[in-house]
Order: structure tokens, then C-alpha cells, then sequence
């Protein structure tokens, strides 16, 4: 059986008894560009203490062999103390060094150090990514956050490339007897956790710069700066506008924390298939390629870059100075770097909507996540390393930032920075809990904290808000009426009594858990050349299931009451019926931007929670989307409105839905200002949709083969991909087309975009070669295996049925034989999502592969946590789109579209 999995109770009593000093890690990859050499050289010196004499520890290690293992000097038997991935130590004395020697195998999952091959010119990259504990797989550790160390880094490698690590480069040597070779040695590091040490080779682009300033003392301060991308992606790499960024982030951070950046140099490398958005690592910060713009990108998705960059630079004091002691309080770094992030892009750049797309991005995200039955508290309860893999999430990340968000409107945002940095001077390059950070924010604030962390962040779920009003009295004396309803629309100029309830239920519980909330109700009319506008609004603070707002009443009754304006907390939002008439008639009429995303989203809410039937979503997106000026909003809407289409539209209406649609994104297409992210965005949508519609195919054969051109378009690869997509699912693309296609475009994207492609032709035999590829071999690299994923399920349902008792079959030998995050894309990615409710009883429960589901989940209690979490979160996705189906197939036939 597999020991790879450190539980919780492991890693504290490991921490008891060892404190950890210093490593010496030697890697030797000067063969990395061989194919047929799997390993390299991996040696790991360790010194640390011990505070019980003649105790017995071991140390990680995931390697193809161990070669030899020294501790105090004496060799030991390395069949008697290698198990598995562990390294058992006995007789320890109070001082101890350890020397571990093996071979390290290289990755093509994105754990441990990733080797790449360029197809568009052959050269071979490496970069390694741990979080959460995959340092073990490129050198012996003790791999836990809490037993920080000091890192030396040395590294054999080709003399023509560029090597990186965390600390600065003090020496390279050209090897006399192998001129090929050099070896590269770099600066100690500061104490940090193992997971986010981290090295960079291979023929990469480097661009250098330099930031200086000065510190709150008068001293000055200067952080040398590399970027780094493949060679191959250097004319498209924008790094000029990358190091102005860095450049103010630093200086803002800074300022704002009042500790100097504690990392000497800052490093940012862009490198391939990449698991993750980015990782903080100190020093090096890594980020997934697809953020270097080879086709045309909406500013949104710049935005999105510019919100990374400065998250992982948040992480540089919260994560990497200041770490959690285990995975439980992984939302110490998260969090807060989330919400950082965000702040950073509002405080620094030139964009002025990064709240909104914050409100109807990222929280969407966490409001997903939060309805799903394995949500959690945002202090998770995180038992092992498996655990914590799946955490990294929408609750840990967004939630986790939106109620920082609340926290600040709650104490001020003056007393929120002096409580972070005092817990930066109070635990810099320590460990901490969350008592830790509570201290330093009740200090800074005055406030006691321990019950709005309770309410915040020891409980689960989301609450959802919603307006009751009570006729005035002189309305009620005059119509005989002696209470209304919630639902109830007055006739009356005048609001009456009004109150807010909050529905709080914590999914792991069942029980209400009403949560404080700071926040704001506008009110909203239309002036006289027809906007809607806030003309008031009132600042109050929730409590309980129900919270009377008696500044509300007597005001004239506004066309839209909006409950959470300036989306100051974290909730779902219900819109009184005459708030919602008025949203659904002129949402484009809503002039602010904070408040209309917040209206698309409590339209989204309505249809995911089948309060409304889903075609009265894509109706809004229809009617108001070609409106939207904000273009992250609109990308979020219009693939809010593809997944309405296909998930929760019933089969029987679905047809006529999409067709409108889709009609809708070719109108909008020609329309768009020529060259606007208005155009692109409504392009993306046209290919997309086309995967499950053929009636527009010879449009995007014309945009393929030029005989259509429409002004300001560029049918770049990016976009050229997405329409080759479409027309395989159809059956009309062959697979020499799509060779040529890839001829044309032989790049890692591209790769990508062929596997897709090929996956997607609607033959039986294909589908079948895409599932054996993904399940039962073991050839294709993290990014190929997602996207012959995506292809695999563009297909009608029919040809997918006869997988899905292989699906249910394999699970166990997946989780089992393959690697967690390989084994994590195919279990979430094969399961039959794309189900109707047609024919299966009519009701959710009795859906085939719900039932089918539940059997597996009952049958086995004992498999692995972190499998059942996959299965019970699909399960949950399944249920919602059949119950959101059910919803619709009752209600009339939406009405056309405003």
C-alpha cells in the first residue's frame, strides 16, 4: 500500500521532535533533453535537530531508487530503510545531517519537475511545482509547511540554457572535463517551507530589470527582476508591461505592509502546461504560459493576469514570511493573497472594474462551490495530503477573500493593515494558526474577533438574502389587508415596513448558522433619459434569520431594491418580484457597474437554483448581453448562458434555445465594433456553441478558409482551434485536415487544440481510442489528457452511454495506479455530466446515472476521501442541471427575449 499520503497527526508528531535547519540539494539534469533517460542525479543533505535523543523519524522522498542513504555519517542499508516513499531514521542524536542520494524521475503530470518537449523547435524545458507536497519527488525533505529551513540549490545542466532557482545566482562553472555541462550554485534562502522552494532550466528567454525603493526608514531598496518564457514564445511576450506591473506592485505592498520584500531577488517564469495559475514561490514565481498572449486576448483576460501576478506577490508576506502551520489554514496565504490580488489591481493598474469582475467572477466561483455537499468551512478540517490537494478551491480562495472583504467593512480597512503587518513582525518566517492572525486583528481593531471567525470562518455555506415588506398602515387600513406576503407587489408609492431575511443553512450540519453582515440596499430609478440609477441607499448590519431595516421604511418605492450593493458582503441575493421585473425589462437601462454584475448574478443564481427556468437567463443574455460595456462581465454571461443551454434547459426546448442563441452570437458577431473584445467575445461564443448546433457550420468553414472575412476580426490560432473544434464534432473536419491544421500551428497550443479536435469527431471508434488513451495509457502529458478530455465528451449523449459502467469500473484502479492530479482530471473530467432527465422517471433521484452514482458512493465507504469528494461533487453538479430541468419542463414557454 502506498505511504505517499502524510496524515495531519504524522506531521505534528514529526514537528515535535525534529526542527529543521538547513538542506544542500544537488540536481543533476544535464540529460533532461534525452527522452530515454527518465531519471536524474538527486542528492539532499539535511541537517536538523532532535529533542529525544535515540528516536526515530523518516524522511519523503518519491524517487525512481534510492542510491544511498548517510545519516551522521554512517551508511545505512537501503533495502532495511527505504519503504515506499519514506526513509525510516532511528538513533537520532540531538544533532543530525542526513545525505540522501537517488534518482528522481522527471513529470509530464505538472508534479515534481515537469519535463517538456517544444514542438515548434524541439528544445526540452524544465520547471518543477510542489504545492502541496511534491518537493519529495525531486529531492529527500521532511515535507511538511511547518519545518521551515534554509535551502542551497546547485545545478548540472546544459551550459546553453537558463537555470533558476529561488535564491540568486553566485556562481556558474563550466565543467573542464564536460564543456556541455556548467554547474550553476545559488545563494542560500532565508527559512521556508519545502513546498515552495523550486528550480527553472532549460533554453529559456530571459528579459532583466531591476525595481528600487524606498522604505518606510529612508533607506532604499532594490529588488533585482527576471522574466522568463520559452524561446519560441519571445515575440509575443509582453515584458515591458509585465515589469511595470512588478514595479508597482512592489512599491505598493511595500508600502501597504511596512516590511521590506524579503526575498533579494523577484523572478517570474511563464512556463507549459502548468497545473495551477501560478505558485508563489519566493524569489521564482511561476505561472501557467497561457497567460503569454500568442492570439488575441480581452482585456478581461489581461486584467485576470495583472490580478495572478499581484496574488502570488501578496503571497511573498502572506504564504511564503508568514506560513500556515498544516493545510488547515490554508486560507491564511489564499485568502488573503486572493483578496490582495484584487486590491493590488485596484490600487495599481489603470482598471477600474476589478471589484466587479471580482463580484461576478470569482465569487461565483465560491458560490458554486459552497452549495455543493463536500463544501467546508473556510478553517478546514484537513486531515492528510490528499485532503488538502482538493482543497485548493473556490472556498478556500474566493469565499475565503469575499469575507475578508466583510472583515474589512467591519473593522476598517486602517485597523485590517496595521493587524497584518503586526502579524508579520510577530511571525516572520514562523508558522501560524488561526489564533495567530485573530490576536493581531483584535489588537489592531479593538474588536473581540473569536465569534465573527465562528460565524465566518468555522462554518459552512452560503446565505442567501431576500427582501419581506409589509404594507404601510395607511395602505393596509384602506384595502382591508392586515399583513402581505414576501412575494406580495404593493400598489403603494411608498415602502412599508421592511425587513431582510437570511436563509443560513450550513450544509455539514443542517442547521441555520445566520452569519453578521455589513452591507448596503440601493435603491434604484429610472431618471429622465431612461437610466436607472441609485438614488439612495441605506447602510445597516444583519443579524439572525431576520433583520428589520427601518430606514427603509416611508421611502418612495424604488423600480429596483438591490440588497448587497457595492457587493460589500458575501451572499446569494433573491430579487423582490418587483426588483426582478424591472432587472429583466432594462438591465442594460442599469448605468453602474458594481450593480448590474450584481443583478447577472442573482439572475444566474435564480436559474442554477431552479427558482426560474434557465431559458429566461439565456433570454436576458440575449436581449442585454450585446449592452454589456464590461467584457469580463460578458465573457462570464455568455458562458453562463452555454451552460444553461446544455445543462439546464430540458432536451425538448433545448434545441429551440440554443438556435436563438447562437443566431443571437452571429448577429452580435457582424454588429461588435470591428477589432473589439465585444466581437472576439461573441466569436468565442459562436464556435462554442456550434459544437451541439450545425446550422451556422459554413459560416465558421468561411472564417476558416477566408472566404468570409468580417472587419476587425482575426481568425487567429486560438480562435482557428475553437471553430476546427465545432466542425469536428459535426463530423466536417477530417483527420488530414486537422494534421494540416496542426502543421500550421505546431506549437504546445496547438498540440493541445488537435488532441481536441480529434477527440471530438463523432465516431464510435474515436471515442473509444480517446477514452483508452486517458484511462488506460499513460502517453499523454497533464495538458493533452485535458484536452483529449474535452473532446471525448463534445459528443450527443447517445455515444457516450455505453461508458459510463466503465467509467464507475475503473475509478478505484485510477486513483490507485496513477498520480493525484492525473488521477483527479480524469475522474472529474470522464463523468457522465451531460445527462437529460428525459426518460428516467421523470424525477432526479431516479435518473440512471444518479442511481448508478449513489451505488458506487454506498458500496464503497472506505475508498479514498479525497475520490469520494470527486464523485459526490459531480454527483451534486448532475443533480442541480436535472432538477434545473425538471423546473423548466413544468413552467410555460419563456417569452422572447426583451
Amino acid at each position: 500500500m502506498s505511504n505517499q499520503n502524510l496524515g495531519r497527526d504524522e506531521a505534528a508528531a514529526r514537528s515535535a521532535l525534529i526542527t529543521t535547519h538547513s538542506y544542500d540539494v544537488s540536481l543533476d539534469v544535464r540529460q533532461a533533453a534525452d527522452p530515454n533517460v527518465a531519471g536524474y542525479t538527486s542528492r539532499s543533505v539535511i541537517t536538523f535537530s532532535a529533542n529525544e535523543p535515540g528516536a526515530s523519524t523518516f524522511v519523503d522522498f518519491i524517487a525512481g531508487s534510492v542510491h544511498s542513504v548517510f545519516l551522521n555519517g554512517k551508511g545505512l542499508a537501503v533495502a532495511d530503510v527505504v519503504d515506499g516513499s519514506r526513509i525510516r531514521l532511528d538513533n537520532l542524536q540531538p544533532e543530525n545531517q542526513v545525505t540522501v542520494t537517488g534518482t528522481a524521475l522527471y513529470s509530464t503530470s505538472g508534479e515534481g519537475l515537469h519535463r517538456f518537449v517544444d514542438p515548434a523547435d524541439g528544445q526540452c524545458y524544465l520547471y518543477t511545482q510542489y504545492e502541496p507536497a511534491d518537493a519529495r519527488r525531486v529531492f529527500a525533505n521532511f515535507e511538511q509547511p511547518d519545518l521551515k529551513a534554509e535551502f542551497t540549490f546547485d545545478v548540472m545542466a546544459p551550459s546553453d540554457w537558463q537555470v533558476a532557482s529561488n535564491g540568486a545566482e553566485v556562481l556558474r562553472t563550466q565543467l573542464t572535463s564536460d564543456p556541455a555541462t556548467s554547474r550553476w550554485d545559488f545563494a542560500p534562502t532565508k527559512a521556508m517551507s519545502t513546498y515552495i522552494t523550486t528550480i527553472l532550466a532549460g533554453p529559456y528567454f530571459k528579459a532583466e530589470d531591476a525595481w528600487t525603493g524606498t522604505l518606510g526608514d529612508g533607506t532604499a531598496l532594490e529588488v533585482p527582476m527576471a522574466l522568463y518564457c520559452r524561446a519560441s514564445m519571445a515575440k509575443s511576450f509582453d515584458a515591458g508591461a509585465l515589469f511595470d506591473l512588478t514595479k508597482n506592485g512592489l512599491s505598493f505592498f511595500n508600502e501597504l505592509f511596512d516590511f521590506p520584500y524579503p526575498w533579494g531577488k523577484y523572478d517570474q517564469a511563464f512556463v507549459p502546461e502548468y497545473n495551477l495559475g501560478a505558485m508563489e514561490n519566493p524569489g521564482l514565481v511561476t505561472f501557467t504560459e497561457s497567460y503569454v498572449f500568442t492570439s488575441r486576448a480581452a482585456d478581461s483576460q489581461y486584467q485576470a493576469r495583472a490580478n495572478t501576478v499581484l496574488h502570488e506577490m501578496a503571497h511573498m508576506w502572506f504564504g511564503d514570511l508568514v506560513t500556515m502551520k498544516w493545510w488547515d489554514d490554508l486560507w491564511l496565504k489564499e485568502s488573503f493573497a486572493d483578496y490582495m490580488g484584487t486590491l493590488g489591481v485596484d490600487r495599481t493598474t489603470d482598471w477600474d472594474t476589478a471589484w466587479v469582475n471580482f463580484a461576478n467572477n470569482r465569487k461565483a466561483w465560491a458560490y458554486v462551490q459552497d452549495q455543493l455537499p463536500t463544501t467546508h468551512p473556510i478553517v478546514a478540517d484537513i486531515p492528510d495530503l490528499e485532503a488538502a490537494k482538493q482543497n485548493f478551491d473556490g472556498i478556500t480562495y474566493a469565499k475565503g477573500a469575499s469575507v475578508l472583504k466583510q472583515l474589512v467593512a467591519y473593522v476598517g480597512f486602517d485597523a485590517f493593515v496595521a493587524g497584518s503587518r503586526r502579524y508579520f513582525r510577530d511571525h516572520a518566517y514562523a508558522n501560524t494558526t488561526l489564533a495567530d492572525l485573530l490576536a493581531a486583528l483584535s489588537a489592531a481593531s479593538g474588536r473581540d474577533l473569536a465569534e465573527w471567525a465562528r460565524q465566518w470562518l468555522q462554518t459552512s455555506g452560503i446565505s442567501t438574502l431576500a427582501l419581506e415588506e409589509t404594507q404601510p398602515p395607511e395602505l393596509t387600513e384602506s384595502t382591508g389587508t392586515t399583513e402581505s406576503s414576501q412575494d406580495a407587489e404593493f400598489s403603494g408609492d411608498v415602502l412599508g415596513s421592511v425587513a431582510v431575511l437570511q436563509d443560513a443553512v450550513d450544509p455539514a450540519t443542517g442547521r441555520q448558522e445566520p452569519r453578521p453582515h455589513r452591507l448596503r440596499i440601493g435603491l434604484y430609478n429610472f431618471d429622465d433619459a431612461g437610466a436607472l440609477v441609485r438614488t439612495d441607499s441605506v447602510e445597516t448590519d444583519l443579524s439572525g434569520s431576520r433583520t428589520e431595516v427601518a430606514a427603509l421604511a416611508g421611502k418612495p418605492r424604488p423600480a429596483l431594491l438591490l440588497v448587497n450593493d457595492d457587493d460589500l458582503s458575501y451572499a446569494k441575493v433573491r430579487l423582490d418580484p418587483r426588483s426582478e421585473a424591472a432587472v429583466r425589462g432594462s438591465l442594460d437601462k442599469l448605468s453602474d457597474p458594481m450593480a448590474r454584475a450584481l443583478c447577472w448574478t442573482a439572475l444566474w443564481d435564480s436559474a442554477r437554483d431552479a427558482v426560474t427556468p434557465a431559458a429566461l437567463y439565456v433570454d436576458a443574455v440575449v436581449g442585454f448581453g450585446p449592452a454589456e460595456p464590461g467584457i469580463g462581465v460578458l465573457l462570464n454571461v455568455l458562458g453562463n448562458a452555454s451552460t444553461a443551454v446544455e445543462r439546464y434547459v430540458p432536451r425538448g426546448r433545448r434545441d429551440a434555445v440554443r438556435r436563438g442563441f447562437l443566431t443571437a452570437a452571429a448577429e452580435q458577431l457582424r454588429a461588435a465594433a470591428p477589432g473589439s473584445d465585444q466581437q472576439l467575445a461573441w466569436a468565442r461564443t459562436l464556435a462554442a456553441t456550434s459544437r451541439y448546433d450545425a446550422s451556422l457550420l459554413g459560416l465558421l468553414q468561411g472564417l476558416l478558409d477566408e472566404a468570409i472575412v468580417i472587419d476587425g476580426l482575426a481568425v487567429d490560432a486560438e480562435l482557428r482551434w475553437n471553430l476546427w473544434h465545432a466542425l469536428a464534432a459535426h463530423g466536417e473536419a477530417s483527420q488530414e485536415q486537422l494534421d494540416q491544421e496542426l502543421a500550421r500551428d505546431n506549437t504546445a497550443a496547438g498540440k493541445s487544440g488537435h488532441a481536441t479536435a480529434l477527440a471530438a469527431r463523432p465516431e464510435a471508434s474515436v471515442k473509444a481510442a480517446a477514452w483508452d488513451a486517458a484511462v488506460n495509457g499513460t502517453g499523454l502529458s497533464n495538458q493533452l489528457l485535458s484536452a483529449t478530455i474535452a473532446g471525448f465528451n463534445t459528443a450527443p449523449a447517445p455515444l457516450l452511454a455505453g461508458f459510463i459502467d466503465p467509467y464507475f469500473e475503473c475509478l478505484e484502479h485510477v486513483w490507485a495506479e496513477r498520480s493525484i492530479e492525473i488521477a483527479s482530471r480524469i475522474v472529474r473530467g470522464l463523468y457522465p455530466a451531460g445527462q437529460d432527465l428525459d426518460g428516467h422517471g421523470g424525477t432526479p433521484e431516479r435518473h440512471s446515472v444518479i442511481l448508478r452514482t449513489d451505488h458506487w458512493l454506498s458500496s464503497r465507504p472506505d475508498a479514498p476521501r479525497a475520490l469520494r469528494r470527486i464523485i459526490i461533487e459531480q454527483r451534486s453538479h448532475l443533480y442541480r442541471s436535472l432538477t434545473a430541468q425538471a423546473l423548466a419542463a413544468q413552467a410555460p414557454a419563456p417569452s422572447a427575449a426583451p
